[in-house]
């Protein structure tokens, strides 16, 4: 960490929000005007909505995370967490992920922190339960999926390897059915190469508390989204919920009962709980409570956008509905994150800062290699797309919107070199534990039992 002079403005979050605010501000910066620091627990941003593809290994990990320090190399990265904001002061504890925490000072602030999983107290849950947030969970699903195969097509007990071969994915919304949708389909050309394990043996369970999936895209495709993963083998139970997950015996409301090794919870986000030690206004649901401007309410040097933040829909209110708030999605992340780094600038200045208005344009879904549904909204007229060309919309906007050329670049060398080669379906589920076999060869070996002599071997005999 570096100690600076110049006015200091403080990200706190280096996800999709921190990133482009910070790129923002320092390219509208004057040279030497301000410090940008940005704070997060990663050295990294992750593009959430090509986790599911990363979990079905269409794209490479390494392509779907932005390293921050390369792509703001004139800002201040730490790598560690914001534990408290002292707002009199100005001044931020941070807690690095080695030492002792420090107190940093700051003149301008950024909350950008993000949302975490939304769970319930559902016995077995925290044990049991595979999340989809990170980089390191979809890696870490992938690998468990292909180890059950590698156990079910291994085991002669027909109870291991009914429960290695069932799969319970809790959540319908984008995250839960792109998810289902790919590692669906991942299990499925991987199975070709076990000569125990057949699509059919396998099952594939999608829960959800709404009486429908998909309700991004709207009803009708929504239907024919389940309607498609249902024509796939996967059994869809909605207007239900999971009771309990104890040691992987899976309790649904309805009534249904079944042992799993692999229970993904995908039940939707809420704000980052540490927003709760900061002092900030607060919505009724955790969000930092945001004007227009994207300004934190009763503040005029702290800003928030993104997930964690309550933001204003101003088409929406003009529109008759006062309680419009913008979603929480990478659409309106990317747009709010450009108008807030430009009010910073201008609040650092002193001038008169902008309104954050966006209509929504829509919202694509994959749902495994070319299948999909997507909804195009053009002014009053909505354009409806389901199946392979809606795939080829989802691919295109997200590859797109993925940031720094870079990584566009490796994105789509990735789905080009997969149009020749095969997918990959080896289990690298050793790297979490990569010291043990070396462990096991380093560690004292134990003392040899006694031999007993050959003759007293044969006189046993």
């Amino acid at each position: 960490m570096s100690t600076t002079e110049r006015p200091r403005i403080l990200v706190v979050g280096g996800g999709y929000v921190g990133l482009y605010a910070a790129r923002r501000i320092l390219k509208k910066m004057r040279y030497g005007e301000a410090t940008v620091t940005v704070v997060d627990p990663r050295s990294y941003m992750t593009y959430q909505p090509f986790l599911p593809e990363a979990a079905a290994g269409s794209i490479s990990p390494r392509h779907v995370v932005v390293p921050l320090r390369r792509v703001l190399p004139k800002a201040e990265v730490l790598t560690g967490r914001v534990t408290t904001i002292d707002q009199d002061r100005k001044v931020a504890t941070v807690a690095p992920l080695v030492g002792e925490a420090y107190e940093l000072p700051f003149d301008y602030l950024v909350i950008a922190m993000g949302a975490v999983s939304r769970t319930f107290p559902i016995p077995g849950l925290a044990e049991q339960g595979i999340g989809m947030k990170g980089i390191e969970e979809a890696i870490g699903l992938r690998n468990h999926v292909l180890e059950q195969l590698d156990k079910a097509d291994s085991t002669t007990d027909e109870d291991v390897r009914r429960r290695a071969l069932t799969f319970v994915f809790v959540g319908g919304g984008f995250a839960g059915a792109e998810t289902i949708g790919e590692v669906e389909d991942m299990a499925r050309d991987a199975a070709k190469y076990y000569t125990n394990v057949k699509r059919e043996d396998m099952r594939f369970i999608l829960v959800d508390a709404a009486d429908k999936i998909l309700p991004e895209v709207g009803p009708k495709l929504g239907t024919w989204g389940r309607e498609h993963l249902e024509s796939r083998g996967v059994e869809v139970f909605l207007s239900t919920s999971m009771d309990s997950c104890v040691d992987g015996h899976v309790v649904l409301k309805n009534g249904l009962e079944v042992d799993s090794n692999t229970i993904v919870w995908t039940a939707g986000v809420k704000p980052n709980p540490a927003l709760a030690r900061f002092g900030l206004p607060l919505g009724p649901r955790g969000h930092v409570d945001t004007t227009e401007k994207l300004q934190v309410q009763g503040t005029d040097y702290i800003w928030a956008a993104g997930d964690n933040a309550q933001v204003p829909d101003m088409i929406g209110r003009k529109a008759g509905n006062p309680n419009a708030w913008c979603p929480p999605n990478a659409q309106h992340a990317l747009r709010q994150a450009k108008v807030l780094g430009d009010n910073v600038i201008s609040g650092m200045r002193g001038f008169p800062q902008g309104d954050y208005s966006h209509a929504n344009k829509g919202a694509v879904a994959g749902l495994g290699l070319h299948k999909g549904v997507a909804m195009i909204v053009m002014g009053k007229v909505k354009i409806k797309l389901k199946g392979r060309l809606a795939w080829y919309m989802h691919r295109g906007y997200h590859g797109m919107a993925m940031p720094t050329w870079n990584r566009k670049i490796r994105i789509f060398a990735d789905w080009t070199l997969a149009m020749f080669l095969k997918r990959e379906v080896v289990s690298l589920g050793a790297m979490e534990t990569p010291r043990e076999e070396f462990y096991e060869a380093a560690k004292p070996a134990p003392a040899p039992a006694a031999a007993k002599p050959v003759g007293e071997k044969a006189k046993a005999s």
